[in-house]
């Protein structure tokens, strides 16, 4: 399929709809519906189960439990260097670098700002000026729960409704806005460096978005932003633990405030990542 008819398609499809369809086949734990789908995913996509804390891929409830799967302990070592800001996600960069004048670079051509992304929050966009970002694609292959890239006091959630584009290569190099567009979890910490964003992107075909404090938070019902604040809670998470997870793959976007971090040089667009693998450094 050419790359104008797929973004057509993208248009023209219900996407909400269409993703709640395939939500509802993914958390069946009809035997033959889960087994064959998981059977067809696993060859589809050569995922390696020996890394699964659960090998056996009939074991699993649903789909949904097969694709958010933990790995075994030790598997993705959390780097040691305690000023370290860790990979939040196994996948590949999408796009790295400085917020530039409000703006986050998605693809030539293609960039949204920070406040949209951030749900329209002028306040909360003002502390990410001029800061960093970094955009972490994860492929179907790959792990999909969603881990602290440093420790942090939740501050708020806010669930943005939108869009539901797929959010590989060709749809960031061809949607204008693309992830300030689609539905999207904002989370926010304070962190002993400033505050700290990990948004967690829906897409297509995505059935749903999951944080540990919160459960089940996509797909958004309600078609309004709504956020959460958590003053009295003290959701504290250490850096490396999980935070969130997702059914079906996305994307997960980091922020940091102004001269707060440094990227490792050898993280590029196209790098892979993987959980716990060092980042960037404090500055």
């Amino acid at each position: 399929m050419n790359e104008k008819l797929f973004i057509k398609l993208q248009h023209l499809v219900p996407q909400h709809k269409l993703s709640r369809f395939i939500g509802n086949i993914a958390n069946s734990q009809n035997t033959w519906i889960k087994n064959t789908f998981i059977s067809w995913f696993i060859k589809r996509y050569h995922v390696d189960m020996s890394l699964a804390a659960e090998e056996n891929p009939r074991a699993y409830q649903c789909f949904n439990d097969f694709f958010t799967r933990a790995l075994k302990p030790g598997i993705r070592p959390l780097s040691r260097e305690p000023h370290a800001i860790v990979c939040p996600a196994d996948g590949a960069i999408s796009q790295i670098g400085k917020i530039s004048k409000g703006r986050i670079f998605q693809a030539k051509g293609q960039d949204y700002t920070a406040h949209e992304l951030l749900g329209g929050d002028d306040a909360l966009a003002q502390e990410f000026a001029d800061g960093d970002f970094a955009t972490i694609y994860l492929a179907p292959s790959d792990y999909h729960r969603v881990h602290m890239p440093y420790g942090g006091k939740l501050r708020s959630t806010i669930m943005v409704p939108g869009d539901l584009f797929s959010v590989n290569t060709v749809t960031a190099n061809n949607v204008p806005r693309l992830f300030a567009r689609n539905e999207r979890a904002v989370t926010i910490f304070d962190t002993d460096i400033g505050p700290m964003a990990v948004v967690l992107v829906g897409a297509m075909i995505v059935a749903g978005i999951e944080t540990v404090w919160d459960g089940q938070m996509a797909p958004i019902v309600e078609r309004e932003i709504q956020t959460s604040l958590y003053p009295f809670q003290n959701i504290t998470l250490e850096k490396g633990s999980e935070m969130g997870r997702f059914k079906l793959g996305s994307t997960v976007i980091v922020l940091f405030a102004k001269n707060k971090i440094k990227w490792e040089p050898q993280f590029v667009a196209s790098s892979s990542t993987r959980v716990g693998v060092k980042l960037a450094d404090k500055c």
